[in-house]
């Protein structure tokens, strides 16, 4: 019964989500890139996530994964739910903070501008961190080894395979000025004004 439950209280997280990308991924799709760095593997792997994101409506929807459920407690749904919400809150505030500088693939717009207020205060790439942390609920509330592990083993390669070349690239572009950007915040777990050296 409460498996039911959780896959309504998914598929209404997963819609208001996707709702938020959508939003701004149509505001900005259309805006010059002027320098991009998108790889052939990185394309791949954020076609795949999609597929990712797509497994579970097909568990939620029908019972042609269901061979692959296993058993957790009932309070491990409700906490994936809660992650899932602070995910989709992540999501949208980082997108409200860095505005037209988003890009959906790796590179710079015209204009580009260092942001580091709002949520970009603490954390360097809240993004990466609420698609981790979107996955991490995905298998907590999806009691399936298909469906709940779909989209955190994909987006674990694609942050371990991106984080890298991305702040290479706003160091090149920033210089000193993203380097002390990087001795105050964590890259995925906020830092509150703790100076330390490594994320």
């Amino acid at each position: 019964m409460l498996n039911s439950v959780f896959k309504i209280v998914y598929l209404v997280e997963f819609v208001i989500i996707s709702i938020v990308r959508q939003a701004y991924t149509s505001r900005y799709r259309k805006l010059e890139i002027f320098r991009g760095r998108t790889k052939p593997v990185d394309l791949a792997l954020l076609a795949l996530i999609g597929l990712g994101m797509l497994t579970p409506l097909v568990y939620v929807f029908s019972d042609v994964l269901e061979f692959a459920d296993y058993p957790l407690p009932d309070w491990v749904g409700w906490l994936g739910a809660i992650f899932f919400a602070v995910a989709i809150w992540l999501l949208w505030r980082s997108h409200a903070d860095l505005g037209r500088n988003w890009t959906p693939t790796l590179g710079l717009r015209d204009e580009h501008r260092l942001v580091t207020d709002g949520v970009y205060r603490f954390i360097r790439h809240p993004m990466y961190a609420a698609h981790l942390l979107w996955g991490v609920a995905q298998a907590m509330m999806l009691h399936n080894w298909i469906a709940g592990f779909s989209l955190i083993v994909l987006v674990v390669p694609q942050y371990l395979l991106r984080v890298g070349d991305e702040e290479q690239m706003m160091v090149e572009e920033y210089g000193q000025a993203y380097r002390d950007y990087m001795q105050r915040t964590g890259r995925i777990i906020p830092r509150f004004g703790i100076p330390l050296t490594h994320s």
